[in-house]
């Protein structure tokens, strides 16, 4: 039984695939530190598994890490994108083993990135406050998009499966 409200989401104008994905630049943060990096700067080293998320303690982002880490993604680099504070994502780094899997987080509190990728998501109740809805790019090395999934109703969350086969395919 759902104890929570599912919603539908507004269309999302996210880039599909064949079209480049948007360029940015944001504190890149895993276990030790953090620094500002571009997501051009780690296509240029191989395709990014770029996963935007809601923010961190939320359960949607919860349960979506902990699919990615139980999942086999070493043929690609898998980046996460939220609202949180890079002080933020060091502890979910921590805490849901992210640092043994490789994967770092994007930190994006002011939500331009989710804008920039057309996912943006206003949170109910709270006038100005957005996040990015569940989505998941497989960004190749020249930043075309190889795959796109994005939320329609929140919660959403991505075909684990899908996402897997699409990596397969590079």
């Amino acid at each position: 039984m759902v104890d929570f409200d599912v919603s539908e989401l507004p269309e999302a104008n996210h880039p599909e695939v064949g079209e480049t994905a948007p360029d940015f630049t944001r504190p890149l943060v895993n276990a030790e530190f953090w620094e500002d990096a571009a997501l051009s700067d780690l296509t240029g080293e191989g395709p990014v598994l770029l996963v935007f998320h809601p923010m961190d303690g939320a359960f949607p982002t919860t349960y979506m890490w902990q699919e990615f880490v139980e999942r086999d993604f070493a043929d690609v680099q898998v980046v996460g994108v939220s609202i949180s504070t890079p002080y933020e994502h060091a502890t979910t780094i921590e805490e849901r083993g992210l640092d043994e899997a490789g994967y770092r987080l994007f930190s994006d509190p002011g939500n331009e990135v989710a804008e920039a990728y057309g996912i943006s998501h206003d949170l109910d109740g709270m006038t100005g406050v957005s996040e990015p809805r569940p989505s998941v790019f497989l960004v190749e090395e020249d930043r075309t998009v190889a795959y796109a999934w994005t939320a329609r109703e929140w919660p959403d969350f991505p075909e684990y499966d899908a996402v897997e086969a699409a990596v397969a395919d590079l």
